[in-house]
């Protein structure tokens, strides 16, 4: 019988697969061939510009120089003439960062309570053709920014624009919108909030649909209020969702430069510039392209700081 007797006490050990290193190391090398081109693809136009933007942010980089002679290092020396309003930049630091903050929190509150609130309706239990009327609120966000930008600009139009036209059918005589401070923030607002809301809603109808319903059921069962359930159970279920899309909508609101630059151009007098159209009329019409990359490093570090304050605030708020 075959592995009985003394034949079976000699048999030989089996015998291990031999490693293939070889095999391996080649796989590995392929792979690094495969992504190579992408790597340096990315690393021109990606990490040169921006190196070279950090470069000439220390620089007197502009217009003239770069015509007749080779920019020189300049040090700090744009920094603290954006921060000290030097006279040659026609700028007041301060006053456009208290709007662009102003602005931001406006924006973003309005966004998620817009959202929270659509995405609670189409939640509702028998509620008909929900299909539809999602995909009828997320036009806005599909249409391109400056599509919308451009549109909404014709309409607070003070003589042909359709606001006024509609306020005219009320009795109502529409105001030039942008000669004024708070008319012309309640367009771009106005136009904002249409642009933000669809992305807020879609976030919080994915963050209400994993929340159980059994929640739900034994909150009622405890006789608890829409307005308790809603505070105790909607609300801690929405965080993990809707603080990440948060501090992103944070972020692209801060740096909104389309509906600012194409809807109210500044106006009245500058008084609705954020931080980046700013950094943008310093490169055109002025041509301080040094100044400019100065202006855009502030801007990074300043949603860095207020990021990160966030993440603190989250991180309290969850233990």
């Amino acid at each position: 019988m075959i592995g009985s007797g003394p034949l079976s006490a000699t048999a030989d050990p089996p015998v291990a697969a031999p490693a293939r290193p070889a095999r391996g190391l080649s796989t590995e090398r392929l792979a690094y061939g495969f992504l190579a081109p992408a790597a340096v693809v990315m690393t021109v136009i990606t990490l040169y510009p921006l190196a070279y933007g950090i470069w000439m942010a220390f620089t007197n980089f502009n217009v003239t120089n770069l015509r007749h002679q080779n920019p020189r290092f300049v040090g700090l020396q744009n920094f603290v003439d954006i921060l000290t309003q030097a006279p040659y930049l026609d700028l007041h630091f301060m006053r456009i960062f208290g709007f662009n903050l102003l602005w931001t929190v406006t924006n973003v509150a309005l966004h998620v309570t817009i959202g929270v609130g659509l995405a609670l309706l189409l939640n509702l239990e028998g509620m008909r053709l929900k299909r539809l009327y999602r995909a009828a609120l997320i036009l806005p966000w599909a249409v391109p920014t400056y599509v919308t930008a451009l549109t909404w600009r014709n309409m607070f139009d003070p003589q042909y624009g359709a606001v006024n036209l509609l306020l005219a059918r009320w009795g109502i005589h529409g105001p030039d919108w942008f000669q004024h401070f708070w008319t012309s923030f309640a367009a771009v607002l106005t136009t904002n909030v249409w642009l933000g809301f669809p992305f807020m809603m879609m976030v919080a109808s994915a963050g209400l649909v994993a929340i159980p319903k059994d929640y739900y059921e034994a909150a009622a069962i405890d006789g608890a209020s829409r307005w308790r359930q809603f505070l105790t159970i909607t609300v801690p279920g929405l965080r993990p969702t809707m603080v990440p899309a948060i501090m992103l909508g944070f972020v692209w609101t801060f740096n909104q430069f389309n509906v600012l630059y194409f809807v109210s151009q500044g106006n009245p007098l500058g008084e609705t510039e954020i931080l980046v159209t700013e950094a943008y009329k310093l490169v055109d019409p002025m041509g301080l392209y040094g100044v400019a990359s100065a202006f855009a490093i502030l801007i990074f570090f300043i949603l860095a700081a207020i990021t990160f304050v966030n993440l603190k605030l989250t991180r309290a708020m969850d233990s």
